[in-house]
């Protein structure tokens, strides 16, 4: 994976926050959390607790007491808001946003503001950019943890992350064979036409038609074709032991 940014928050308050931060992060390959004065300190055992075993396992976390020492060895930073701040800045959504961290040789940065105010002015204005997201206008407020991992999914499916996950499924038997659904087709339907459900008959062709596309977007496998024709059969068989018991 190419090098994640390092992402900073600025005068967090709820040491929650800081581990769900911390924690979703380490889901989408970022490491490198910053932290410039934490209303309640730090370590935090809420954040440990929150981080789910992210502070342990991986997330670096660094302490500083202002935004500039936070920002050393840093060539580039994306500040968070969701306020116009009338700066001369180029505005990124996300995935413009990932992709100008990208283009950056040296060590970049996102940086969000704390819980009740976001980020001062003299904060952005140390940054490069903006990166803002397109929420409702009449209800923008984000939870900080909930703004970092907006972005960190972001991260993490541009870099390849996503690609793990290519649609297979585990624990499944063999797909059914084409014969083999044909099979359970005719086998259904020649019930229906014995139960009387082809009517009018000259219909017959296209309900057909509709109860196989139904049924083939289910991708059968080879066992569910046999339990379902199973069902087929116990439907059948009940039916002709009712019609048994009414004409006794």
């Amino acid at each position: 994976m190419q090098r994640a940014p390092a992402i900073i928050l600025h005068a967090p308050q709820l040491g929650e926050n800081i581990g769900a931060a911390a924690r979703v992060m380490l889901n989408f390959g970022l490491t490198d959390l910053r932290l410039v004065k934490p209303r309640d300190g730090w370590p935090s055992a809420p954040a440990e607790a929150m981080s789910a075993g992210a502070l342990a396992q991986g997330t670096q976390v660094s302490v500083f007491e202002t935004l500039e020492e936070a920002m050393t060895g840093l060539t580039y930073t994306i500040a968070t808001t969701a306020r116009p701040r009338g700066m001369e800045k180029a505005v990124f959504g996300a995935p413009d946003a990932v992709g100008a961290l990208k283009r950056q040789a040296g060590q970049s940065a996102v940086l969000f503001g704390g819980e009740k105010s976001g980020l001062p002015n003299e904060a952005v204005a140390l940054c490069d950019a903006i990166l803002t997201y397109p929420v409702n206008p009449d209800f923008s407020s984000l939870n900080l943890a909930q703004a970092v991992g907006v972005f960190c999914h972001q991260w993490g499916a541009s870099a390849g992350l996503e690609g793990k996950f290519d649609g297979t499924t585990e624990g499944l038997g063999a797909p059914a064979l084409r014969e083999e659904l044909i099979g359970m087709f005719e086998h259904f339907e020649a019930e229906l036409e014995r139960a009387g459900y082809f009517y009018p008959p000259e219909k017959t062709p296209v309900m057909v038609t509709n109860l196989r596309n139904a049924l083939v977007r289910a991708q059968w496998t080879q066992q569910e074709v046999r339990t379902f024709r199973g069902a087929i059969k116990a439907l059948a068989l009940g039916r002709g032991k009712a019609r048994v018991v009414r004409e006794e």
